[in-house]
């Protein structure tokens, strides 16, 4: 089975994030189907960069959806606060310890992510530069 979604109109935000809950599932099932130590939600993203790079998909079948869950991404995480609100050992040095932890680890996702976004940039900025050379 084919689905083209390369020359259909832009889907509703609705149907975007079913697609995109429907690779979340399918990266799930792969990843328990061959017992893969990687979450079924990373497999998923990869089935979706893999189908964006090889332009079966185009981005704007999938942008509404991904902006919607980006823009509502504290909604997933008010779970994990609650839990924390419920362990009161967090709250000290064990807390303490997990926040320096948190803290790091988004310092270091931001500062990865400003410095590829930074060498995608420039390397689309020497490739615009490039293409306008040559013709």
């Amino acid at each position: 089975m084919h689905i083209d979604l390369k020359n259909r109109p832009k889907l509703s935000r609705l149907a975007q994030i079913a697609l995109l809950l429907a690779f979340w599932q399918a990266g799930e099932a792969i990843a328990r189907l061959a017992h893969l130590p990687i979450p079924g939600a990373i497999i998923g993203m990869l089935l979706v960069l893999a189908l964006l790079a090889s332009g079966k998909i185009k981005p704007a079948s999938m942008k509404r959806g991904a902006e919607w869950f980006l823009a509502e991404m504290l909604l997933f995480f008010v779970p994990a606060v609650l839990a924390v609100l419920d362990h009161g050992e967090f709250i000290g040095i064990v807390g303490l310890k997990v926040l320096a932890v948190i803290s790091a680890g988004t310092l270091i996702v931001m500062s990865v992510t400003a410095i590829a976004i930074d060498i995608g940039y420039r390397l689309m900025m020497r490739q615009g530069a490039s293409h306008h050379v040559h013709h």
